[in-house]
C-alpha cells in the first residue's frame, strides 16, 4: 500500500493552523524531532523539543505558537493555537489504519435476521448473531463476534477479537481495541444463608458464629448500554447489570485491562485508566478521571470531576471536585503529607530513642 502524502498547507488547513515557508512540500509521516526524515513532519511542539531538531533531518515541523522556525533551519512549519490538540487532527489524518479488507469477507458468519447498514466492513471469521443491528459505515474486524439482539451504531470500529454480548446497545462512533469484552455476566453469587463475608461488612472484622457455604449465581437479566463516541482500550471489561442495564456515557474514554462491575453507571466524558476496577452498582458522575490501577468499591457515588491519583482505592463516596489520592483515599494535599511524615519516621522514631536514653540517664543520677 503507498504511503499517504499531504502539503504542509493542507495538514495545516485541516488542523485549523497556520503555515509557513514553503507549504507545498510533501509529508508521509510524522515522528519526533531527534529521528525524523525529510519527508516527515517532525512534533517539536515546545523549545525542548526543538532543541533536538538537528540530531534528525527534518525540514518542517510542527511548532509552538511564537516559535521562530527559520531561526530552526527549517523550510515549513506549521503553528497551531495549542499543539497538543493539534496531535488528534494529525494523528487522524495521517493514521494508515489496519489493512483491514473492504466488505464482507466470505468466511464470516451472519445471521439472515441481522440488520447491517450501508458501507459495512465485517472481517473474516467473524459471527453476527441474529437479531443484531450494525449501524451504517461501520467496520468490524477479523473474529469478532456480535450477539443475539446486539445494535452497534454507525461509524464503530472494533478490532480484532471484540466480543458483544446479547441485548447490548452501543451509540455511535464506538472505538474498541483487541479482546474488549462486554456483556459477560456480572460477579454476582449469593449464599443459602448470612456468609462470613456479609458479616464481615457489618462488623468491620468480625465473622460472627457465620459458617462456611458454597456460592449460588445470581444471573445477569440487564445488559450493558453504551453511548456515543466512547472508546475502549485493550482487554476492557464491562459486564452486564443484575436487573438493570449497566450504563457508559457518552465521551467516556478507557485504557487497557479496565473493568467496569455489574450496575455501574458512568456519566459523560469520564477517563479511567488502565488497570483500574469500578464494583458492582457505584455511580460515577460526569468528567471524572480515574488514575492508573484506581480501585473502586462498590454502591458509592463518585461526584463530577472526581480525579484519583494512581494506585488510589476508594472505600467510600467522594464529593464532586475532589482530588484524591492513596488507601483509603484522601484528599490529595493531605495525603502527600501523610507520605512526607512516614519518610520521616525513621528519624523521630531514633530522636525518641535518643530522649529516652538522656531521661533516663538524667533519673539515674539523682
Amino acid at each position: 500500500m503507498a504511503r499517504q502524502e499531504f502539503s504542509v498547507e493542507d495538514i495545516a488547513k485541516a488542523l485549523g493552523a497556520e503555515s509557513f515557508g514553503d507549504t507545498k512540500l510533501k509529508i508521509n509521516g510524522v515522528a519526533e524531532p531527534q529521528s525524523a526524515t525529510t519527508g516527515q513532519l517532525a512534533m517539536a511542539t515546545n523549545a525542548d523539543y526543538a532543541a533536538k531538531l538537528d540530531q534528525g533531518q527534518a525540514i518542517a515541523a510542527v511548532l509552538w505558537p511564537g516559535a521562530d522556525w527559520e531561526a530552526l533551519g527549517l523550510k515549513a512549519a506549521i503553528i497551531p493555537s495549542r499543539p497538543r490538540y493539534a496531535m488528534s487532527g494529525l494523528t487522524q489524518l495521517l493514521d494508515p489504519g489496519q489493512g483491514f479488507a473492504p466488505g464482507i469477507h466470505a468466511s464470516a458468519i451472519i445471521d439472515p435476521t441481522a440488520d447491517i447498514g450501508a458501507n459495512v466492513n465485517i472481517g473474516p471469521l467473524t459471527v453476527i448473531g441474529p437479531g443484531a443491528v450494525i449501524g451504517e459505515d461501520s467496520t468490524i474486524g477479523p473474529q469478532c463476534f456480535i450477539g443475539w439482539n446486539a445494535r452497534l451504531g454507525p461509524n464503530a470500529m472494533l478490532r480484532e477479537q471484540v466480543s458483544i454480548g446479547a441485548r447490548v446497545s452501543i451509540g455511535a462512533h464506538f472505538y474498541a481495541q483487541p479482546g474488549v469484552r462486554i456483556g459477560g455476566d456480572g460477579f454476582s453469587f449469593v449464599t443459602e444463608d448470612k456468609s462470613g463475608i456479609e458479616a464481615v461488612r457489618e462488623t468491620l472484622g468480625d465473622q460472627q458464629d457465620t459458617q462456611a457455604q458454597g456460592w449460588t449465581r445470581i444471573h445477569s437479566l440487564g445488559a450493558v448500554t453504551i453511548g456515543d463516541h466512547v472508546d475502549l482500550g485493550a482487554c476492557v471489561n464491562i459486564d452486564n447489570g443484575t436487573i438493570r442495564d449497566t450504563r457508559i456515557g457518552d465521551g467516556c474514554k478507557m485504557d487497557n485491562f479496565v473493568h467496569i462491575g455489574h450496575n455501574v453507571v458512568i456519566g459523560k466524558d469520564c477517563l479511567i485508566c488502565g488497570h483500574s476496577g469500578v464494583a458492582g452498582s457505584t455511580v460515577v458522575g460526569d468528567n471524572v478521571v480515574l488514575g492508573g490501577m484506581t480501585g473502586v468499591s462498590d454502591n458509592i457515588f463518585i461526584g463530577d470531576r472526581v480525579i484519583t491519583g494512581g494506585g488510589t482505592k476508594v472505600l467510600s463516596s467522594i464529593p464532586a471536585g475532589r482530588v484524591v489520592l492513596g488507601y483509603p483515599a484522601t484528599r490529595m494535599d493531605k495525603q502527600i503529607d501523610i507520605f512526607k511524615a512516614i519518610r520521616r519516621l525513621p528519624r523521630l522514631v531514633l530522636d525518641v530513642a535518643e530522649l529516652k536514653k538522656a531521661v533516663f540517664k538524667s533519673g539515674g543520677s539523682d
